[in-house]
């Protein structure tokens, strides 16, 4: 921590983009909230401190804000987006309201040349106050095309009215690696495997000696990876580990990652509750329900499954940031974008204190962190999947012949993308039924089947993402195949909504 980054966090979205940025660049970062301690901070001895982004205003009643001078005396600071109109507010500046709010992808103009970049660039913005006058000491190097202030710096420092750390910003990385390298002397620290050492301490020091935990896998990357490294650290025969098939995997999913386990060593039982799982959903259509019921049904499967166990005291779950961030606000006041089943911790009655080794890291991090710990990389790099299933892919409520057709769909639509080699250049790629009939002439008979969409991503993390530009050919094979081979699908639509304004999935 010596050598640090500390970043408060003012409740925005982005927040943990900005320390996965500077991970990323090889420097260790930390996620504080806003009003963190000034004495704790002062024992870190950071070398730079970043403000985040925010929703509020800095005049709003629940705006959160502290007192920067502490921290201007401490290290350089970066103010990002709200983060910046606080540093101006504080020091002297004035911030006001626009009638013309900056949101999304805008370009900037350099006042001032600086080495390396373009004098006009793109940069992703998202806000409705404006500074008005610069603090005293403070000034302007860059401007958006609506004249306001974009860059202003101080002799010691720097602020953006823009999110460096999303990937839309031109050079927005090179941009955070030239405050923390050359205006803050950071020398790299930060790499996977002083992660896993880190993580494995973490995992030592939280489980004592003796205690074992029962570890909740889902068949995807970020619970593999969990289960990897919890039986690294404390061994498998303290790690009892539970794969459970709720009835909403893909096509043979569950016989098939069984195996997977087995190979990595892990010391798993399977268990079967999809009948469980398909009577607690029955008539369920509304998506937040259908989730709270599959997170609380998991939890009466983990405590059916410690019958016959040796004695649990720890829950392990895979959860990762962008599963929290979009579920609880973590460290600042941010905004509830829809819960997920594996976050907000445990009931009373289960007895189980919880352990989540992966909660603070995007997926690319777990990734390299997996390839460290011997994972395969046909493990590591599936696309990302729920863990709430095709229960949340299932437009409505949830019967066993529409998980019929969606696992039938969506098996042909992955196989699809590996013969055409393009598996490993998507992030995510699924389907999604809906409950919409439509008239079909299949046979030379009519038909009043369902619509089926399919979804491809491209993204780095999660937070933000761009729809894959297929190939015509492509399209047009894959819905043949689709309504040729699954009954029930009479129409194949392509989803063509980034995040945002969407999310990923549809539920």
């Amino acid at each position: 921590m010596k050598n640090s980054v500390v970043i408060l966090d003012f409740g925005s979205q982005f927040t943990q983009l900005i320390a996965r940025r500077i991970r990323e660049s090889g420097v260790y970062a930390e996620i504080f909230p806003f009003n963190y301690d000034i004495e704790k901070i002062k024992a870190l001895e950071p070398k730079a401190i970043i403000l985040s982004g925010g929703p509020f205003s800095v005049y709003d009643k629940e705006a959160p804000q502290r007192d920067l001078k502490p921290l201007d005396a401490l290290a350089p600071l970066l103010g990002v987006c709200y983060g910046m109109q606080l540093m101006m507010h504080t020091f002297g500046g004035k911030v006001h309201s626009s009638e013309q709010r900056e949101y999304g992808l805008t370009a900037m103009q350099w006042q001032v040349p600086h080495a390396g970049f373009p004098d006009s660039q793109k940069v992703w913005m998202s806000h409705g106050d404006v500074v008005d006058r610069l603090a005293p000491g403070y000034e302007l190097h860059a401007k958006s095309n609506s004249g306001h202030p974009a860059v202003v710096k101080s002799e010691k420092n720097w602020c953006f009215q823009f999110h460096p750390e999303v990937s839309h910003t031109q050079l927005g990385a090179e941009l955070i690696e030239d405050f923390i390298f050359n205006h803050c002397a950071i020398e790299k620290n930060w790499d996977p495997q002083s992660t896993i050492q880190r993580l494995k301490k973490y995992i030592q020091d939280l489980v004592p000696e003796g205690d074992h935990v029962l570890c909740a896998l889902s068949g995807g990357v970020d619970s593999t990876v969990m289960g990897t490294l919890l039986t690294q650290a404390i061994g498998a025969d303290r790690v009892n580990c539970v794969f459970v098939d709720n009835g909403l995997l893909r096509k043979n999913e569950f016989t098939e990652v069984l195996e997977i386990y087995k190979k990595l060593g892990l010391n798993v039982q399977g268990v079967d509750a999809s009948e469980d799982f398909l009577q607690a959903l029955a008539g369920q259509a509304d998506p937040e329900t259908k989730r709270k019921i599959i997170g609380s049904k998991f939890i009466d499967v983990f405590k059916k499954s410690i019958d016959g166990l040796v004695p649990m005291q720890w829950l392990a779950q895979g959860t990762l940031y962008p599963d929290v961030i979009e579920s609880v606000s973590l460290y600042g006041k941010s905004v509830t974008i829809k819960s997920h089943h594996n976050v907000g911790g445990l009931p009373e009655d289960l007895n189980l204190k919880l352990v989540e080794p992966l909660r603070e890291l995007f997926k690319d991090e777990v990734r390299a962190i997996g390839k460290e710990l011997g994972i395969p990389r046909e493990n590591l790099w599936r696309h990302p999947f729920p863990g709430p299933g095709l229960g949340i892919r299932i437009m409505g409520a949830i019967t066993k012949e529409d998980l019929q057709i969606l696992q039938n769909a969506d098996d042909v639509y992955i196989k699809a993308l590996k013969e055409y080699d393009l598996y490993d250049k998507i992030w995510q790629a699924f389907c999604v039924l809906l409950p919409v009939h439509t008239v079909g002439v299949q046979g030379d008979s009519r038909t009043y089947d369902k619509v089926l969409a399919i979804r491809a991503v491209t993204s780095k993390d999660g937070m933000t993402a761009d729809w894959f530009d297929f190939p015509p050919a492509f399209l047009r094979e894959v819905s043949n195949r689709i309504t040729n081979e699954v009954r029930g699908v009479n129409r194949v639509v392509y989803d063509v909504t980034s995040k945002p304004p969407g999310t990923i999935e549809w539920e």
